[in-house]
């Protein structure tokens, strides 16, 4: 019996702590969003927000090309993505 307390206790530390951490990282990130920044969406789509509404948000593709999307779709930061990029490289 003690055996499967600590296997949960494991569990917990290891799996469910991180991606509750995670996630709520996530929801300041999309509650913290403000017109002007470079984003990329999960489906890995590059713009810049040129205005955001409660659930949606509309990014500047470049070229006179917006799109209308989620704001649940906004996965990062375009500069974070950058870092991770350049990180590997090294």
């Amino acid at each position: 019996m003690i055996i499967y307390g600590l296997f949960l206790v494991v569990l917990y530390f290891f799996f469910i702590l991180p991606n509750k951490k995670k996630r709520q990282k996530q929801v300041d990130y999309l509650a913290d969003l403000k017109k002007g920044d470079k984003i990329v969406t999960t489906g890995g789509i590059h713009g810049k927000i040129t205005e955001l509404k409660d659930l949606t948000a509309i990014i500047d593709l470049g070229g006179g090309s917006k799109m209308k999307i989620n704001r649940a779709a906004i996965s990062m930061e375009a500069a974070a993505l950058e870092e991770v990029v350049s990180s590997k490289d090294e």
